[in-house]
Formats: C-alpha cells, structure tokens, sequence
C-alpha cells in the first residue's frame, strides 16, 4: 500500500459504488497511483462496467453487442474484487460500512459514489410493451428487439439522447418523429439558433420533427400503437422511445447524512460532507472555481475527475488545472461537438454553415466561453486553449 490517508492499519479499503466508465476508471487510477489495499466495485447489473455513449448509437443501429471497458482478466489481474448484481442500498457513515441489496454489509476505509443517472420516466403512461427508456445495456438491447420489429417510432424529447436514438432507428429504415417542446431540439443546452440546425439535420434525413408540443397520452392494448399529442394530433407508433433526460441516482443515500442536492454535492475534489465519503461522475457535483456546485453529465468529464479524486484520497498533493469540458454527439454522419460551457442565454456567433455541417462560438460578457460545431473537428479543438484563457470572442472572429 502507498504511504497515504489510509495509512499502513488493518483495512477494509477501497469501495466503488457504480457499474460505469466513473468506477472502472477511478479503479484504475487507483492501482496505477500504486494503491495496493483492497479494492472493490459494488454494481447493482450483472455485467462488467462498461460504456453507457455506444447504447443510442451502435449497439442500436450497428448491432455492438459488447461495450465492455475492461475484460475480466484486467480485474482478476489488478486484484479487483467485483460485488455485481447486487445494488448498494445504503451507508453507515459512522461505523463505515455499505450495505447491499443481497443483505451483505461492506466495511469501507474509503468510499467512492460513481452511481450515475437514472432515466426520466412519465408516470402517467400505461404500462405496455413498446415503451422503452433507454439507460442501461439490457434496455439497449430490448430497444434494439422492437426497432428491429417496428415500423413508426416516436421519440419524446430532442436532447442529445433523443436525437441520437432518432438517427439510429433512421438508419435501421424505421419512420420516426421527434417531438419535443421546446422550440427546437437541444435548445435548453446549445440555444435556439444552434439548436435549429439540429432541426434541419434531422428533417434532411426523413425525421418528422414537431417542436413546441407535447405528449398528452400513449394508447394501445398490451402493445402501444398511438401517442397523442398536446395539439390533438395522433401519431400511430409501434415504438415509443422516452429521452426525457436523467435525475442522479441518489435515492440510495437517504437517511445517509450525506448533502444531496440535484446530485451528491462535493468539494473541488469530490468530498462529500460525509468523512472518507467521495463522489464523481454524472452523480456528483463538483465545487467549481468561482464557488457554485457544477454537475456536469458528460463522458471526458469522467477521466478528469478520477485524475483529481484518487491522488486527494490517496493524501497525495494535487495541483489544480483548468479543465475545458468537452463532449459530443453522432447524429447521422455528422459529429456535433462542444468545447466549453454554452448557455443558451449566450451570444451565438454562426461563423460557418453549409447546410449540414457548421461552427458557432458562444460569447457571454465579451469573452468566448464556448464553441459548438458539427462535422468540424479540428476548428472545434482549436478553440481549447482560448475558452481555458477567458479570451475576448475577438480572438477567435478575427
């Protein structure tokens, strides 16, 4: 074991909650860090932690069958015990121990909360087949089960995963409308504006794309086959895909003492407010540097953290850098990328567009603090080093 905050005592080590990219990276840092203590990840699925970003696109329209991170004998190899199928239920923060659905109870010198996101639902839908949400790889392939069997989809919301699961059933044939109430798809993240091109995207490609609407009611007899919309229209659907977005998986934590509050609220190294309690991933939310509580959802955002928590927990000094949050999105043979954090309330600069592909830069107080682009890679990276300056948008219009 390294000389740090867990010292050279009897141990329990380390406890990883969560089956995703945040536990299997926050391992691996661990052992390359030189911890040799013991090492467990809790997951409530069966399977290994594996890549959630593939579900919406190839393992729906390519047939992927495999998304795994890391193959077996990389745990058995890094003496990495792996608690699956048997979700965390609770925690003790005082006598240190987790508790499992099985019954079983885990002692824990350090703990790490990487539980993600939980799909949102509508209560209000009947329960028939042909409703899918999709979050985990089982809902993955179950969606793929009815796509490959349906004729008319409808996907409520144009967020990122809305839109990729619409391009995705295009491209296996199927009829898809998009419906989603605000005025254009991603317009809550990327603005109206950018979010239009995401409109014509879709529209070039065959999708049906009703903004400003809503879903009323779903009907159907076992299986659906009608969604009604807030305008009075009725859509036939043999597939109803709900991409309403996500909520933190913290439910878990009631009654723990541990500070909740749209995610587990953490410190600008992902301490929670419960001793030897850390958080990471799309679960967590991080102190920024100007003091507010940032929960960011995206995958690159995962691999930083995790280089920020293990040296933290390990007692090891770390210095601080300036990140540049960065995440993306294949939408047919376009990828959308962002570098940044846009607002939609921020001045958008369309610098290019030709009718598919484009980039736009984001301007809040006279400085650049964002860059969006579809199908143009190298000008989107690029922008990295001004966004982490704080340069005035001048520097990159001119």
């Amino acid at each position: 074991m390294t000389s740090s905050a867990l010292g050279d005592r009897p141990t329990h080590g380390i406890v990883i909650v969560g089956g995703g990219l945040a536990a299997a990276r926050t391992a691996e840092q661990l052992r390359r860090a030189d911890y040799r203590g013991p090492l467990t990840i809790v997951s409530d699925e069966v399977h290994l932690p594996y890549d959630r970003p593939p579900l919406s696109k190839e393992v729906l329209h390519s047939g992927v069958d495999d998304t795994t991170l890391k193959p077996r004998e990389f745990y058995d190899e890094n003496d990495i015990t792996l608690r699956l199928g048997s979700a965390a239920t609770g925690i003790d923060t005082a006598a240190q121990t987790l508790t499992l659905a099985d019954g079983a109870v885990l002692g824990y010198d350090e703990l790490v909360i990487a539980t993600g996101l939980v799909p949102r639902r509508i209560p209000a839908f009947p329960d028939l087949d042909g409703i899918r949400v999709l979050r985990s790889f089982d809902e993955g392939l179950a969606l793929r089960r009815h796509a490959s069997a349906a004729r008319q989809a409808v996907v409520i919301g144009a967020g990122f995963i809305g839109c990729e699961v619409a391009a995705s059933l295009r491209a296996l044939g199927v009829a898809v409308v998009l419906v989603e109430p605000q005025p254009a798809p991603l317009a809550s993240v990327l603005g109206e504006q950018i979010g239009g091109l995401g409109t014509r995207l879709h529209r070039a490609e065959g999708v049906d794309v009703r903004t400003g609407v809503g879903v009323s009611e779903v009907r159907g007899h076992d299986h659906v086959d009608t969604v009604v919309l807030t305008d009075g229209a009725e859509l036939p659907a043999d597939l109803v895909v709900v991409g309403i977005g996500s909520r933190p998986a913290t439910e878990w934590l009631d009654g723990s003492g541990i500070e909740v509050d749209n995610g587990v609220i953490c410190d600008a190294a992902g301490r929670t407010s419960a001793p030897n309690v850390w958080a990471l991933g799309d679960v967590a939310s991080w102190r920024d540097s100007a003091g507010h509580q940032v929960r960011v959802e995206h995958w690159s955002n995962v691999a930083e953290q995790a280089r920020v928590v293990v040296p933290a927990l390990l007692g090891q000094d770390t210095e601080p850098k300036v990140v540049v949050p960065y995440f993306w999105s294949d939408q047919y043979d376009v990828k959308i990328q962002c570098l940044g954090e846009p607002h939609a309330t921020d001045t958008v600069h369309l610098v290019e567009d030709d009718g598919r592909k484009f980039l736009a830069y984001y301007e809040r107080d006279g400085v650049v603090v964002g860059v969006v682009g579809g199908g143009m890679p190298a000008k989107v990276m690029k922008t990295r080093a001004k966004i982490a300056a704080g340069a005035p948008i001048s520097d990159v219009l001119g």
